[in-house]
């Protein structure tokens, strides 16, 4: 089956830095546009940030925008969210998924392939 593993997770202090990793398993997904979610307890899942299959284009929500940022990797199609200035409302599970129609979406509906997630936790 084809799946996405996201990695990177941990517990930070208010004001720390983490970076998350999204590697694909079994299809490579060098041609497709990618995206990050996250979802904290007894919230809706929503949208962090995406990038274009090329790279060359990036979307964040504007909770994140200036603190987090997507990035794609030569190696094995991997993609990273770095995540600095983090704050305990940041604390949630972050998945990454594979938009599966055009750039830019926002949408759960737009995105296949999920990972499991990872957890970030960020104390105050």
């Amino acid at each position: 089956q084809v799946q996405l593993v996201e990695s990177g997770g941990g517990l930070v202090q208010a004001g720390g830095s983490l970076r998350l990793s999204c590697a694909p398993s079994g299809r490579t997904f060098t041609n497709y546009h990618m995206g990050w979610f996250r979802q904290a307890p007894g919230k809706e899942r929503e949208f962090v940030a995406s990038i274009s299959a090329s790279g060359g284009n990036t979307n964040y929500a504007d909770s994140v925008k200036g603190r987090f940022t997507v990035s794609r990797g030569n190696a094995k199609n991997t993609v990273y969210l770095q995540m600095n200035s983090l704050k305990p409302e940041d604390t949630a599970v972050y998945y990454c998924a594979v938009d599966r129609t055009t750039f830019g979406g926002r949408c759960t509906d737009d995105f296949s392939y999920w990972g499991q997630g990872t957890q970030v936790t960020v104390s105050s």
